[in-house]
C-alpha cells in the first residue's frame, strides 16, 4: 500500500516538473474556462412571507444569473477574468436584475507581483473601478489529491469573512426583531458579526501561476475548483499559449472606490431597496 502511494507520488511529482518546464518561456500565455453555480437558501426570503410558488419563480429567475461561465486570461503575473459572451434572448438583460436592484460585474484583473485587484462594476447605471490590494487567504496545503481533467490537483483549505452582495438578506427588517435592554426598555443594538467560509481549493502545480478564478489566488499552482459557502466554481477547459494572445490591461474606466467604500454604497441601496420594498407591501416588481 506505501508502495503504491510512493509511485502515485513520484509519478505526479514527475509530471509537474515535465510540465513547469513550458511555463518559463517569457511570452506564456493560458486560458481557463470556468462553469459557477450558486444556490440561495429561499427559507427566509422576503421575510419569509412568500409562498412556495413565489420562490420558485424567483429561484428560477435568478438562475441564469447565478450560473455563468467564466474565463480566466492569465500569464505569470497577470489575469483578467471576465464573463464569457453569450448570445441571450430578447427579454433577458445582461448582469443582475431582481426588481430594481440592477447591477452587473465587470472585468477582473489581478496582478500578482504588484498585489494588486481591480474590479469593473455598474451599479444603476454608474460605472464603478474596485481598487484594493490582492486579498491574502491563509491557505492550508494538504496531501489529498484528485485529477480534473488531465491535471493532478491538490487540496488546500482556508477560512474567510463572507462579504459582497447578499440575497439572503433581503428580507423585512422588523423580522426578527430587536432584543430589548431589560433595565431601559430601549432595543439593543444588534453587532453584526462577520460571517466566516470554509474555502476549499484544488490547484494543479503542472500549471505553475499563483492564479484562480475570482478573487482567489497564492497558491503553488493554478486553482482550477472552488468550493466556498454555497458556490462551486469548477474549470472545464484549459488551452495554454493560444495561437491568437489577448492583452492582459488593468481596466481604468469608472468612479475608483476601494472594497470597503463600494460595499458601503451596495448596503445603502438595498437598504432604500427595502424601504420601496415595505412600501409595497412585500411584493416584488414583476420585471
Amino acid at each position: 500500500m506505501k508502495i503504491t502511494s510512493f509511485f502515485k507520488n513520484s509519478l505526479a511529482f514527475l509530471i509537474c516538473l515535465i510540465s513547469m518546464v513550458s511555463f518559463s518561456q517569457k511570452d506564456f500565455q493560458g486560458k481557463a474556462y470556468y462553469e459557477t453555480k450558486t444556490t440561495v437558501d429561499m427559507s427566509n426570503f422576503g421575510g419569509g412571507q412568500l409562498s412556495e410558488e413565489r420562490k420558485k419563480q424567483i429561484a428560477d429567475r435568478m438562475k441564469s444569473a447565478l450560473e455563468k461561465t467564466y474565463i480566466l486570461t492569465f500569464n505569470h503575473t497577470e489575469s483578467i477574468y471576465k464573463e464569457e459572451e453569450k448570445l441571450e434572448a430578447p427579454s433577458q438583460g445582461g448582469g443582475m436584475r431582481f426588481g430594481m436592484m440592477n447591477f452587473t460585474g465587470g472585468n477582473q484583473y489581478k496582478n500578482v507581483k504588484e498585489q494588486q485587484l481591480l474590479q469593473e462594476s455598474e451599479l444603476f447605471g454608474k460605472q464603478f473601478l474596485i481598487a484594493d490590494s490582492l486579498p491574502k487567504l491563509n491557505w492550508e496545503l494538504g496531501s489529498e489529491s484528485k485529477m480534473i481533467g488531465q491535471y493532478m490537483c491538490f487540496k488546500a483549505t482556508a477560512v474567510k469573512n463572507a462579504d459582497g452582495f447578499d440575497f439572503n438578506s433581503f428580507r423585512r427588517r422588523n423580522s426578527p426583531e430587536k432584543p430589548k435592554d431589560s433595565t431601559n426598555n430601549k432595543p439593543e443594538e444588534i453587532k453584526e458579526t462577520p460571517k466566516q467560509i470554509v474555502v476549499t481549493a484544488w490547484y494543479t502545480p503542472q500549471i505553475s501561476v499563483s492564479q484562480g478564478p475570482g478573487e482567489y489566488w497564492g497558491l503553488p499552482g493554478l486553482i482550477l475548483e472552488v468550493n466556498a459557502d454555497r458556490t462551486t466554481i469548477l474549470c472545464s477547459k484549459i488551452v495554454l499559449n493560444p495561437s491568437e494572445k489577448d492583452l492582459i490591461k488593468a481596466p481604468s474606466k469608472g468612479k475608483s472606490v476601494t472594497k470597503t467604500e463600494y460595499d458601503a454604497i451596495v448596503k445603502q441601496k438595498m437598504e432604500e431597496m427595502r424601504e420601496i420594498f415595505r412600501g409595497r407591501g412585500g411584493r416584488g416588481t414583476s420585471n
